[in-house]
């Protein structure tokens, strides 16, 4: 029998080869397996369903991650995927399993951070499990949404002309995981030396709060509605800017032209990728977990889309042949390429 090693599909290889034989038998089964959401269809309201699995020592570390703040994003990051497809998160889901190193306070933490994300965007929580685990923390949770059927924007809507737009700046989640990366790194040598450890975050709040306790962009998705705007495709920046921008235009059939110029960056996500030698254009396309909205608008709604506060347009949509180009500052063309994190390598 063969044996083929799950990294060489990588993520989204492993799901197309698993589901691409996959048909949908029920009537009200809309839209399956490939976007941010599944979309089920009944009378009034087209349902959005979607899932996510976190994994400690894959997607979090809790030497640095406190309990609460691990709830919040976990949470957060299912509403993202709603808000996405231009929904309303409403109902949560959370499975959990854990290990007995954990207490029941510690769990009383990890939900804490689940509610506030909840109150905050009007959501409830209905349900779940609890189960044993032999390796660590795992989370699972399934966030249901509604849209009106005419309003819910996929992936693969982009069209030739349209303008690329971004939500909020880039980066500064992936910089905030490099300072606490290097802190943790500190912190065991000293450990180890029976030496005091004190990370020294000041000046850097801003990175941390980007990673440990991001906010999904409802805020956008009402600004779009009430600026009349339907964008024409859409998806959460979760993986990097790159692998985004080339999963629309790979399923819009489209190329597109982002200039490095217009990417939106923050004052602190510069200075630090100074300081880590890093090139913040880099961080700013392949860091991922910023989770702002990506999105695609037609060349009709220039003033409107830029009139929105929070949004910059960042390049435009192009025939599939003209391919996918990063436009640096000197002019010059790069090919775009999927770099974010792939968390089966």
């Amino acid at each position: 029998m063969a044996h083929t090693d799950i990294s060489t599909l990588g993520e989204f290889g492993l799901i197309r080869h698993l589901t691409q034989d996959i048909a949908l038998t029920n009537s009200s089964s809309r839209y399956g397996i490939g976007d941010d959401c599944a979309v089920l269809r009944y009378p009034d309201h087209d349902i959005l369903v979607t899932s996510d699995m976190l994994m400690e020592g894959i997607h979090f570390d809790l030497v640095y991650t406190p309990l609460k703040h691990l709830g919040y994003k976990a949470a957060m990051v299912n509403f993202s995927d709603v808000y996405a497809m231009n929904g309303t998160p409403r109902q949560l889901t959370v499975s959990v399993a854990v290990s007995k190193r954990f207490s029941v306070e510690d769990l009383e933490a990890l939900y804490a951070g689940i509610r506030l994300a909840c109150e905050r965007h009007h959501v409830d929580l209905v349900g779940g499990d609890t189960t044993s685990s032999l390796t660590g923390l795992a989370i699972s949770l399934t966030c249901i949404g509604e849209a009106e059927r005419d309003h819910i924007v996929y992936r693969n809507g982009a069209h030739e002309t349209d303008l690329v737009c971004v939500s909020g700046d880039l980066g500064a989640a992936y910089m905030g995981l490099q300072l606490l990366e290097r802190e943790k790194a500190v912190f065991n040598r000293k450990v180890s030396d029976e030496v005091a450890a004190q990370p020294d975050f000041s000046g850097k709040e801003y990175l941390l709060e980007r990673q440990l306790k991001p906010e999904a962009r409802r805020d956008v998705i009402e600004a779009l509605r009430e600026a009349g705007i339907q964008p024409t495709a859409m998806m959460d920046i979760s993986d990097g800017l790159s692998s985004e921008m080339l999963h629309i235009c790979t399923q819009s059939h489209t190329g597109c032209r982002i200039y490095e110029e217009r990417i939106p960056l923050d004052y602190q996500t510069a200075v630090t990728a100074e300081e880590f030698n890093m090139n913040v254009t880099t961080c700013a396309l392949n860091g991922g977990e910023d989770y702002e909205l990506l999105f695609t608008v037609p060349l009709t709604d220039h003033d409107r889309v830029a009139a929105l506060k929070d949004v910059k347009i960042i390049g435009y949509i192009t025939k599939e042949e003209l391919g996918c180009s990063l436009i640096a500052r000197d002019g010059q063309e790069f090919e775009l390429k999927a770099q974010g994190w792939n968390p089966l390598k």
